[in-house]
């Protein structure tokens, strides 16, 4: 990594508060290749980030957070998660600002994403603090996503259903990209987690 922080200390952040509303149930618990869904995006922030992996529950938190099978090093309760992705954010950056470098955005129910790729997202970072780095597929950026220390402000105060992309917009920052189209795999409804259950 040619970086100017020597040694960052770089976060993953894994959002796993939503309602799984579309879902029917709760979908982080159910299983993917004999694990918990859940336990998919965990691994991979340990491969990359480890003893640096917050797990942010909510919804149906008890049972999500003993699926994780103690694979986060911090758990971190979003009391607002009915409210959307936001503020999930916004409580993971809160819990880590204060030693972080830099932080990456994962969703849990991306069980694709691989520590490879997130660790080519951190090679990726010149380590500027105006730069952010995404994952990209046909050209559209999604998470994994890499935000310098100097977003956390932006970050801290997101609420409802606001993510973070208009981040990528900003004339505040710089956009890297990573290619990795099994990042476009998300798990919305049982039919996406059959579909990549039958690769």
């Amino acid at each position: 990594m040619n970086n100017p922080v020597p040694d960052p200390v770089i976060c993953a952040c894994v959002l796993a508060a939503g309602k799984s509303s579309r879902f029917g149930s709760t979908k982080l618990v159910q299983p993917y290749k004999g694990r918990p869904l859940v336990q998919h995006a965990l691994t991979a922030a340990q491969g990359a980030c480890p003893g640096h992996v917050l797990l942010i529950v909510g919804h149906d938190q008890i049972s999500v957070g003993d699926a994780s099978a103690g694979l986060f090093d911090k758990l971190i309760v979003n009391s607002d998660f009915a409210s959307g992705i936001g503020s999930s954010i916004s409580v993971a950056v809160k819990a880590c600002q204060e030693d972080a470098d830099a932080i990456i955005v994962i969703l849990a129910d991306q069980p694709l994403v691989t520590d490879a790729h997130i660790r080519n997202l951190m090679d990726k970072w010149s380590g500027a603090k105006n730069e952010i780095v995404t994952t990209a597929f046909d050209a559209i950026s999604c998470p994994p996503i890499l935000f310098p220390g100097s977003a956390f402000s932006a970050l801290s105060r997101l609420e409802g259903d606001n993510g973070a992309k208009f981040l990528l917009s900003s004339d505040d920052f710089i956009v890297a990209t990573v290619d990795f189209p099994p990042a476009a795999q998300d798990i919305d409804i049982p039919a996406d987690l059959r579909r990549i259950s039958q690769d």
